[in-house]
């Protein structure tokens, strides 16, 4: 122990924090500013994705591939599609999940190729 009271410690700690810098944490440290943006990248990540996987789906079934390679594609899709829904419902841990396992499924299906 210091033997100091807390008025004390209450007064350092105010001369030594700088008002800009309060300003700066409190935007940082919002949950509810960061669960928005956790889910608008949930949203905006598996709409992409999910935009990549049809693109890649049509390519594929246009060509000359086996059939198991655009159903993956589209498979992979669907699943990212499901993620971005569930990333707009604020469920942005599965969301993230959704996404891998929905990139993996179309990385899958480009290996039958």
């Amino acid at each position: 122990m210091s033997g100091r009271g807390d008025s004390e410690i209450a007064e350092t700690r105010e001369e030594q924090s700088d008002p800009g810098d309060a300003q700066a944490l409190d935007d940082v440290e919002d949950p509810a500013q960061e669960a928005r943006r956790a889910r608008w990248t949930a949203v905006v990540t598996g709409a992409l994705l999910t935009l990549a996987g049809l693109a890649a789906s049509t390519l594929r079934a246009t060509g000359s591939a086996p059939a198991l390679v655009p159903a993956a594609y589209a498979f992979g899709a669907a699943v990212c599609a499901l993620a971005a829904f569930l990333g707009n419902r604020g469920r942005t841990r599965r969301a993230l999940w959704l996404l891998v396992a929905g990139v993996m499924v179309m990385a899958l299906g480009d290996q039958f190729d």
